[in-house]
């Protein structure tokens, strides 16, 4: 393992119980692809990408991390189109089976999720002041269900959460339903063992097993219990999905392994200041460090809201960030015109994905850490911290605001030219950008090149062979060194911090290459928040 700035010999202890710590054709998109634009488009054209809302239902285990994801969750529910959420186990933390002799592990049990939803109940005057599409908590708490929850990947049993994803999966909803899974994938297969059980012997079965696999997308965090393994991949082959195996340590529990750089919003003071102490009942229930939130049925050596695990662990300080190791699977859902559901590749607020195959992507692609110096897999979610955490204390304040004005809220960007352009080598690509702000902030504008995710390539050098960073059998990253000679992000694009940009397409670019520029815009309100676009631009 490669030593990381501030690491201790008590982190070192932290991480080694993570091993028993859970976290909680057709491309996985919402969005297809637009068609490429040319080069210019007239000024009444702007293009603001704008997403269908993406169609989820979040399966979880109730771990700690879990439950601060749920309520992160609940203040960006209007960005999606919740179907449901379901309880479920991993080989975490299961509620037992008291006939069967199954003592329960770590079970935190499932009033907690009631008490999330009552509480966000009593912000939500206030949200709907701040954004439409919030759903009412009367219906998020008739679509939450007990799945099957008595012991690690026990699939055996129907169950009131199998059956409600069941009529899910079956339903005619031709939008793509993706599941986040923040635990095992065992209610789930459940689901689809009785969705087999019923069509296999008929005539149906092939449409609806098509039916379903086109329609299902399982962004899965670890593989929690073995479900998944023994049986959707071997029965439902077809099922797109996203796996991170690792990135998500980063925003997890083993966020203090990773560089300092990107940490300043994880600390405790920013924590208790911006997102805990006085913005209601519901932002009370968000764990931190040291803040004394016991949780029932939790092992004694995993209660981090306690004393004794600050005293234990003096790498910590009151209030420090706990985990959220879930959450990337519904930032991966948030169109704030980075379009990473277009295309897992693309990279954004979940992550960037590399193609296992064309049903299966995982986080094997590395993007270029620039306070490191060297191409880490985990850099992909790490880069968006500062702007996700800050976004979150916003709607913080959204939860307490129950005027609008007494709250700050998302600058909106459109492009000139379109989002999908067409060029040739060496020609010259000027881009327009232009930002308004709901409350009359100020604005500045950022261009950069998101070169990881372009397939032009800046360097003709053999890359450097990319290393796993392990603890024991647990992967934590994926990491290569800069090769002699090789370079990085070539092409100059001029006016990067105005809201004018161009740069000239390589001359050596091959037809089919594309590059990706990131515009941003950011307000000047409380917490600088930003919205993005991204503009891809193809070569002939």
């Amino acid at each position: 393992m490669r030593k990381r700035k501030g690491l201790s010999i008590f982190l070192l202890a932290m991480i080694c119980i993570l091993i028993i710590s859970g976290c909680g054709g057709k491309a996985p998109a919402v969005v297809k692809n637009e068609s490429a634009a040319p080069t210019e488009q007239p000024a009444e054209n702007k293009v603001e990408n704008k997403a269908t809302k993406a169609r989820t239902v979040i399966t979880t285990d109730g771990e700690v991390d879990d439950m601060n994801s749920v309520i992160r969750f609940l203040l960006y529910s209007n960005e999606m189109d919740l179907s449901g959420i379901v309880l479920t186990s991993s080989v975490y933390h299961y509620a037992g089976d008291e006939k069967a002799g199954i003592k329960p592990f770590r079970w935190t049990g499932t009033q907690w999720v009631t008490d999330m939803i009552d509480a966000y109940g009593e912000i939500y005057p206030n949200l709907i002041k701040h954004a439409e599409g919030y759903p009412k908590p009367e219906y998020i708490k008739s679509v939450t269900k007990i799945g099957n929850i008595s012991n690690k990947g026990e699939m055996d049993k129907k169950t009131e959460g199998s059956n409600f994803l069941k009529t899910l999966f079956l339903d005619d909803d031709k939008r793509d339903l993706y599941v986040q899974t923040w635990g095992g994938t065992n209610t789930t297969a459940r689901a689809l063992k009785s969705i087999e059980d019923e069509y296999k012997n008929t005539d149906q079965w092939e449409t609806i097993r098509k039916k379903v696999s086109d329609k299902l997308v399982l962004y899965i965090i670890l593989d929690q219990d073995d479900s998944y393994n023994n049986y959707i991949a071997k029965n439902w082959p077809d099922i797109r999905i996203i796996n991170d195996q690792s990135n998500f340590w980063h925003f997890a529990y083993a966020w203090k392994m990773h560089t300092e750089e990107v940490n300043s919003k994880l600390h405790g003071e920013w924590n208790f200041k911006n997102i805990k102490d006085g913005h209601g009942k519901l932002l009370n229930m968000y764990a931190l460090m040291g803040d004394g939130n016991i949780i029932k049925g939790e092992l004694d050596e995993e209660q981090r809201g306690s004393e004794a695990y600050l005293k234990k662990n003096p790498q910590y300080d009151k209030y420090d960030f706990v985990s959220e190791g879930d959450s990337p699977s519904f930032f991966y859902l948030i169109d704030n015109g980075l379009r990473s559901m277009v295309n897992p590749t693309y990279g954004g607020w979940g992550g960037r994905f590399g193609v296992v195959n064309d049903k299966l992507f995982r986080n094997t692609v590395l993007d270029y850490d620039v306070h490191t110096k060297k191409f880490e897999a985990e850099y992909s979610l790490m880069r968006w911290f500062d702007d996700i955490q800050n976004d979150f204390a916003a709607r913080a304040d959204w939860a307490i605001a129950s005027d609008y004005k007494d709250a700050n809220h998302n600058p909106t960007l459109t492009i000139k030219e379109g989002l999908d352009l067409i060029a040739s080598p060496r020609e010259k690509i000027t881009l327009h950008a232009e930002g308004t702000d709901p409350d009359g902030d100020a604005l500045t504008y950022k261009w950069w090149r998101y070169f990881e995710a372009d397939t032009y390539e800046d360097s003709k050098v053999e890359p450097a062979q990319v290393k796993p960073e392990m603890l024991g059998d647990m992967q934590l990253g994926l990491h290569r060194e800069l090769a002699k000679g090789e370079k990085v992000n070539t092409i100059d694009l001029k006016g990067s911090d105005t809201n004018t940009a161009s740069f000239t397409v390589p001359a050596d670019a091959k037809s089919g290459n594309t590059i990706h520029i990131i515009a941003e815009v950011q307000d000047n309100g409380k917490h600088s928040l930003k919205h993005y676009q991204r503009v891809i631009v193809t070569v002939k």
